[in-house]
């Protein structure tokens, strides 16, 4: 039986997607297969990161909905053997859908994958307590910006409040110079704010922007200080040695 993983950010702008895209190719390229799934509805961005906009026919809501069944949505991603993405719905949907939809497919989901992350929207809302419905831990995405750490606390504390007690935080975009000048919270300042567990941070790099806007996973090319990293996530969120 597999789990699934909500990556969640209190504010928009974070890289939260960024983020579940490199996790996911990461742990594919490692045997795991990982399913990808996109409940940022209208605003959707991970089928770009993955450069697997083109192969895009149904999508999420379309199996919330009935319309087509899991497989049919679920798109493979060629690079990556064990990877497969469900994209979200190009605009706002207005079908009619509920927690319970979600729960019953990330649960057909887990007899299948090892791993589903799901890229819920920023903020709370309808969005997040639909994404939510099926999820076993939470990942949370903040950078060192004093309004993405108070807002990443709310999101955990609304978090917790229903139910996900396991969760966890990397803080991203980090600039150490700024850090060490006192110009941006510090890692001290942050943890004192968010009361979760850190696992990890990445560095501001314009590599991760590049690849990003090229539908490449920066964690497709080895041996980068940004792949160890990652993988060093990877180590702490799952507790998997072999990455």
């Amino acid at each position: 039986m597999g789990e699934v993983i909500l990556v969640a950010s209190g504010k928009g702008g974070t890289g939260k997607t960024a983020v579940t895209a490199n996790l996911g190719a990461l742990l594919a390229k490692h045997g795991y297969k990982v399913a990808l799934l996109d409940m940022d509805m209208g605003m959707r961005n991970l089928d770009l990161y993955l450069g697997l906009e083109n192969r895009v026919v149904y999508n999420i809501m379309d199996v919330l909905s009935g319309i087509c069944r899991i497989k049919r949505a679920l798109i493979r991603d060629r690079r990556f053997e064990n990877l497969y993405l469900m994209s979200a719905c190009p605009r706002k949907d207005n079908r009619d859908i509920t927690p319970l939809h979600m729960e019953i497919m990330c649960r057909k989901l887990k007899k299948d994958f090892d791993y589903v992350f799901i890229d819920c929207p920023a903020g709370i809302g309808s969005g997040l307590d639909i994404s939510m419905a099926g999820a076993d831990r939470a990942l949370l995405v903040t950078e060192a910006d004093i309004a993405a750490v108070r807002d990443a606390d709310v999101l955990n504390r609304y978090l917790q409040k229903a139910g996900i007690k396991d969760t966890c935080y990397i803080v991203n975009k980090v600039r150490v110079d700024l850090m060490a000048e006192h110009l941006v919270p510090d890692l001290k300042e942050i943890s004192e704010i968010l009361n979760s567990r850190l696992i990890g941070l990445i560095q501001f790099d314009d590599n991760i922007y590049i690849s990003t806007n090229r539908g490449i996973p920066i964690v497709s090319k080895e041996g980068t200080y940004i792949e160890e990293n990652f993988r060093n996530i990877l180590r702490r969120l799952t507790d998997i040695s072999a990455v």
